[in-house]
């Protein structure tokens, strides 16, 4: 490792690699998998046939918050996200606040994909996921640290083969769909208009994944032209998918199909074996396990890189910014992610995982539109209203959580910053 860093410090700065579609490829990598085969049934779950406007609120408030990232990546394209752009227009306390928030709610998601992913692949295997599926979880999270630490061109060509399974799962998915109702005597799942902001507000967690376009702004090539292009087609490409599933959902499950009772089975599962047997149902739960390995893979690769911003300004050790020449990849950034997220397999709970990301990341985003109203009018390609419009939806969706997440997610932040405290203080990485 002494040789990595030798390595390291002549080269303190990602390489810009990746173009539009790979930026595209890994957003779309980031936002297929627990959205799609978890998030959009606890929605319906929530507002009935109403998901689809509360789909297109959650589409909407991702819009605004994917322009404001676009713009702010744009004129700041460094890695970090609105961790950096926030330290640079608001103040230091406020770009940790958005860092630790970021760190902590992304990883209870990473988490809660490798569970997933780890209960889907033993189900199909025919084994116990109750009993296998941390330690599963564990050396699929193993095997995804290394391929981040080999260089982001595999991830991107892994992320590839991924969307590959994850598309014939959802055309399966779509066409049993299209050919089943409900069980006799369940009926459709009731529309529900009160539970819209609810449902509003976990369905934004499953857009998130665009924010990883702008995070890996340093190593994206021509990042004013790239990542707005990259972030708003991955939004459309998605928003466009999760209101078609929705609606399918809507019309042709169950209510007791959109429980998540049993976690061999996902609801897209359910309804697809339902109409076309186990063979089918076999391969959505193949997407379903491919695509929670990609987002797992692709909060590596966010996460990893806000460490390593952080470790830039001294929010983290400042050995967590050292880069490997060889690879071009914060290892130790890498790998500092891998132990919190492992940890959070151990003792993660997917509800309550799903319930805090969706309240500190609209929190977070919250910063990202506050960033953007403080661009110079020469950095600013966007106009005003965009980001006044997505601080005002972050700020309300984030408020109809549970009352009981939002004290949890203050709490968290509040030990973000006694350990910020304490590392500067007892450590001096100030």
């Amino acid at each position: 490792m002494q040789h990595m860093e030798a390595e390291g410090r002549q080269q303190q700065v990602l390489e810009r690699s990746i173009g539009t579609v790979g930026a595209v490829t890994l957003g779309l990598g980031s936002m297929l998998g627990t959205g799609l085969f978890v998030g959009i049934a606890l929605a319906t779950d929530l507002s009935g046939t109403w998901v689809l406007a509360a789909i297109a609120l959650a589409m909407l408030t991702a819009t605004c918050n994917g322009l404001s990232s676009a713009q702010l990546a744009a004129a700041y394209p460094v890695s970090g996200g609105t961790y950096e752009y926030a330290t640079r227009l608001l103040s230091p306390a406020t770009g940790f606040a958005a860092g630790w928030l970021f760190l902590c709610a992304k990883s209870a998601s990473a988490a809660a994909a490798a569970l997933g992913a780890a209960s889907y692949l033993l189900a199909t295997a025919g084994a116990d996921p109750s009993e296998w599926g941390t330690m599963v979880g564990l050396l699929l999270l193993l095997a995804l640290t290394c391929t981040v630490l080999l260089g982001i061109r595999g991830s991107v060509l892994v992320t590839m083969i991924i969307l590959c399974l994850v598309g014939i799962g959802m055309v399966v998915y779509l066409g049993a769909s299209m050919n089943t109702s409900p069980l006799a005597g369940t009926g459709g799942v009731p529309p529900d208009a009160v539970g819209i902001p609810g449902a509003a507000a976990l369905m934004f967690v499953a857009f998130t994944g665009y924010g990883r376009i702008a995070t890996l702004g340093e190593e994206v090539r021509n990042p004013r032209r790239t990542i707005p292009r990259a972030i708003v087609l991955t939004i459309v490409l998605i928003g466009s998918l999760y209101l078609l599933v929705g609606w399918s959902l809507s019309q042709s499950a169950g209510p007791d199909e959109l429980l998540l009772q049993d976690s061999s089975l996902n609801p897209l599962q359910a309804v697809t074996t339902r109409a076309w047997g186990d063979g089918a149902g076999g391969l959505v739960a193949v997407a379903a396990i491919a695509a929670m390995i990609g987002v797992l893979l692709n909060l590596l690769l966010g996460l990893s890189r806000v460490v390593l911003a952080m470790a830039r300004r001294g929010d983290v050790p400042r050995s967590h910014g050292f880069i490997w020449n060889r690879t071009s990849t914060p290892p130790w950034a890498v790998i500092d992610v891998s132990i919190i997220i492992a940890i959070l397999i151990l003792v993660g709970d997917f509800t309550f995982a799903w319930r805090l990301s969706a309240f500190t990341v609209l929190i977070y985003y919250a910063i990202t539109n506050l960033s953007a109203l403080r661009l110079q009018p020469e950095q600013r390609f966007i106009p005003r209203w965009v980001a006044v419009t997505g601080l005002v939806l972050c700020s309300t969706l984030a408020f109809c959580i549970p009352p009981g997440t939002w004290v949890i997610g203050l709490v968290v932040l509040l030990a973000g910053f006694i350990t910020r405290w304490l590392m500067r203080t007892l450590l001096g990485t100030a």
